[in-house]
């Protein structure tokens, strides 16, 4: 089933953040994700967000995403955005055949 992965973020470190973005995409491909949106200036409809960026992204299953949030390649990477950035990433389980829940 199809996994999203939401990240709610705060950048404090542009110079770092946007080393991280720089080799992002590349990283991402190789292990089967897919960038779907990223934000820097949502529109909020209800209620407050007190981030800068949102980023969803998307893959096949639970173990891709696991695959590629643990691989030692995207570790390393992660290393400057958890160091520029303060937020949430949330993974999300797709509706596929099981709604209404």
């Amino acid at each position: 089933m199809t996994v999203y992965a939401l990240a709610q973020l705060t950048v404090h470190d542009r110079a770092r953040y946007d080393r991280y973005v720089a080799a992002f995409l590349p990283v991402l491909a190789r292990h089967g994700g897919r960038l779907l949106a990223a934000d820097t200036a949502p529109r909020v409809v209800s209620g407050e967000w007190p981030h800068d960026k949102v980023v969803l992204l998307s893959f096949d299953s639970r173990d891709d995403f696991e695959r590629w949030s643990t691989s030692p390649e995207y570790r390393e990477l992660s290393r400057d955005r958890e160091a520029a950035t303060d937020g949430v990433v949330l993974l999300l389980d797709g509706i596929g055949h099981a709604w209404p829940a």
